[in-house]
């Protein structure tokens, strides 16, 4: 993938928040138990959120600069557990760890193309974008660690 500016970077960005959130939204949908539905339907809104931060920011460039970057602690427990396929009728903890695979796998590749890119900003937008992908990814390892832990692990 080569990108040439910056609105590129952020292009690539916004088809990948519509691709998670209609993966989510999609999934709801396939979905009858109304925890599931909502949990998937809450995680498709905040994947619509990082789309409209993402529209932001390339009108607003110069917030490229102002972001405030933040811890976020990695679990790691998604480092751990095979990939999986989502199918409707998964059980609640089969959906968390797929969508936790996913969002490693968003968080990996911002990184990697944070770290290959040239520019400052462009790199600065490839960190963003992977500090939000962090987030997600800590959001859904806290609910399967939670689950978990209810189990006895």
């Amino acid at each position: 993938m080569e990108f040439t500016s910056t609105n590129d970077i952020i292009d690539f960005a916004i088809k990948s928040e519509i691709e998670a959130a209609e993966f989510y939204e999609n999934a709801a949908e396939n979905e009858g138990t109304k925890g599931i539905v909502n949990m998937l339907k809450e995680y498709a809104q905040e994947e619509r959120k990082h789309e409209r931060m993402l529209k932001h920011l390339k009108d607003n460039q110069a917030k490229i600069e102002s972001y405030l970057f933040e811890k976020v602690q990695n679990l790691k427990r998604s480092d751990y557990l095979v990939d999986m396929e989502y199918r409707p009728g998964m059980s609640y903890v089969d959906i968390v760890r797929v969508a936790m695979k996913r969002e490693e796998k968003a968080y990996k590749l911002y990184t990697e193309m944070a770290q290959a890119a040239e520019k400052s900003e462009q790199k600065n937008v490839f960190s963003i974008m992977a500090q939000e992908e962090a987030k997600h990814k800590n959001y859904f390892e806290t609910m399967y660690d939670d689950y978990m832990a209810q189990q006895g692990d």
